[in-house]
């Protein structure tokens, strides 16, 4: 007999504010920081105020001395202001190994792990409904906040032996994970004790929309403080002293291409046709023009393309510290090889990307170039500087699979699920496990498109560039500080802008039920209260993805695209 129906209040946006949200008193203080001094209220509405924002989708937060704040190489999505006390960013490389690793959440023990096997719900997608009710005061903690607070000992002695820079009550720091939602940069801690606000990248996007003075403050810090850090980290500049390095910097030029919200057009692609998909990508230079300035990727994906006489071929895809049109530099400054670039780049997808002057390079970093970059850089070589997939015909992979990987935008995951068809038998092993360690409910779907006999399966692939992330109202939908994207089930409304937003289908609305098995409805209308679901790598699993471990085959890999090495290596295993 089936159970009657659950009513609950539907989830919204803000049942949960953000740490339990900013009073009223913080949000004006908040507001006469220099970051808002320019911020007009009068440009938001009613409805979604400057104070909701901040109010809802911010934390007051206190740290004593030493507490590290952030930690380089986590990924986090908010912007932090100083409102007493100080901070220092470290900027010392040789601090790392004293920094220490950060504090992960730990996986499930053995015991944990085999009592979900016999616990599992009879009914599909069953939650705790209790949950849900006491949402609205419960205190919002995810990515770094879930875990336990790592600290300096003696953080004065450690500020006289390594290299920091101090910011104070006033100042910000954060904005360039967050607006470009990538690892952090640098290791924040605090000097002394101090009060800061977090402002979660939700309300951090929606200011920066209605208020353009804000967001001309905003990107103005991330495009000078990235510029810096990228250069610093990067190898073809490391042997500049800091006086040719800040020479560099000031004529360097930060742009950004694509659309942030890239997937939109992207989605509308009929049937992924590789002529349509390439024509919704950004030039950002092309072949045959005058180069005037070395490109280096910051963040997002390029694919490297040159002219036949049948249109054009895909070389390979530059992302993340790669370069390109340093070839070209190198020829004319050895040989006076004219200054014209031998192949093209677009943005695939949403690109931030450095252009240093060629001239620059060819002034200040060519001649201390070290002997290993320079020699990888022959005189009319075409491979120097095509990274990734490029030339990896040698090692398995063919031209129409590299064409395949772009085309399907396959090249921005980081745990793609790639299916031999070949040798998969339809055992559907993957999927109860899949099953099992998920309360029966597998969180992928075996299909999705195929090259020959390699499938790129429909589960989460957990993005280099997540967009997932771009419209989630309540930040549900959030990076762990261990890499994986997640859905907190509690915060998650149900309203579908994750799903709608994902390029390749990965995410599910679900129906859900209470633990006697009875839908859960709407108090107001009736109407089923629906979450967002996906695979979340099984992260807290012992030995990693069930998916994977289950294949009896050899059949199933997940994969991160960058490690060319590897995926070729599986592609090519026969």
């Amino acid at each position: 007999m089936m159970s009657e129906p659950v009513s609950i209040a539907r989830p919204r946006r803000w049942d949960r504010p953000f740490g339990g949200g900013l009073d009223a008193a913080t949000v004006r203080r908040l507001l006469d920081q220099p970051l808002f001094a320019e911020v007009d209220p009068a440009q938001f509405g009613r409805n979604q105020s400057l104070e909701d924002i901040l109010h809802n989708d911010a934390r007051l937060v206190r740290y004593a001395p030493g507490d590290v704040i952030v930690r380089e190489g986590d990924y986090g999505s908010s912007l932090f202001v100083v409102l007493d006390g100080a901070v220092r960013v470290i900027t010392d490389r040789s601090a790392e190994d004293e920094v220490g690793r950060r504090v992960r959440g730990g996986r499930r023990g053995f015991l944990r792990a085999l009592r979900q096997l016999w616990s599992n719900p009879d009914q599909p997608e069953v939650r705790d409904v209790g949950a849900y009710a006491s949402a609205a005061s419960a205190v919002g903690l995810r990515g770094e906040a879930q875990q336990t607070r790592a600290f300096l000992r003696d953080p004065e002695d450690f500020c006289r032996r390594h290299d920091t820079v101090r910011l104070g009550a006033g100042d910000c720091f954060g904005e360039i994970a967050a607006l470009a939602r990538q690892p952090r940069t640098a290791t924040v801690f605090a000097e002394q004790p101090t009060l800061a606000v977090e402002l979660r990248w939700q309300g951090l996007r929606d200011i920066r929309r209605r208020s353009p003075a804000f967001r001309g403050q905003v990107d103005g810090l991330y495009r000078a403080r990235a510029m810096a850090q990228h250069l610093r980290e990067s190898p073809l500049f490391r042997h500049l002293d800091e006086a040719a390095l800040q020479e560099v910097a000031r004529h360097t030029i930060f742009e950004n291409h694509g659309a942030a919200e890239w997937y939109r057009d992207f989605r509308q692609v009929k049937d992924r046709d590789p002529a349509a998909v390439a024509a919704i990508e950004e030039t950002i230079a092309e072949e045959g023009h005058y180069l005037d300035g070395l490109i280096m990727v910051r963040s997002g994906f390029c694919r490297i393309s040159e002219r036949l006489d049948a249109g054009r071929r895909t070389v390979g895809y530059a992302t993340q510290n790669d370069v390109f049109g340093l070839e070209e530099i190198v020829d004319h400054a050895r040989g006076g090889a004219p200054l014209v670039l031998r192949r093209s780049l677009s943005a695939v997808g949403y690109v931030d990307l450095l252009r240093v002057p060629t001239a620059l390079v060819e002034r200040l970093v060519l001649p201390g170039l070290p002997q290993d970059l320079a020699e990888r850089a022959p005189p009319n070589s075409r491979d120097w500087n095509v990274p990734r997939l490029a030339g990896m015909s040698d090692l398995g992979i063919d031209q129409s699979l590299l064409d395949f990987f772009v085309d399907q935008r396959t090249i921005n995951g980081t745990a793609a699920m790639l299916i031999d068809t070949d040798r998969c038998t339809g055992c559907d092993d993957c999927l109860r496990a899949c099953a099992s360690t998920h309360g029966n409910n597998p969180r992928f779907k075996r299909h999705g498109p195929i090259h020959e006999s390699l499938q790129v399966t429909n589960a989460c692939m957990h993005c280099v560039d997540p967009v997932c992330l771009i419209g989630c109202p309540t930040g549900a939908i959030h990076r762990h500080a261990d890499g994986p994207v997640h859905i907190d089930d509690p915060s998650c409304i149900g309203c579908g802008a994750c799903a709608h937003a994902c390029p390749y289908d990965n995410i599910t609305l679900v129906e859900i039920r209470d633990a006697d098995g009875a839908f859960v409805v709407d108090e107001a209308n009736g109407q089923p209260i629906v979450k967002a679901t996906k695979c979340d790598l099984c992260f807290d699993q012992l030995g990693g993805p069930a998916c994977q471990r289950a294949c009896p085959h050899d059949a199933l890999v997940r994969l991160d695209m960058r490690d060319s090495g590897r995926l070729a290596d599986w592609v090519s295993r026969r």
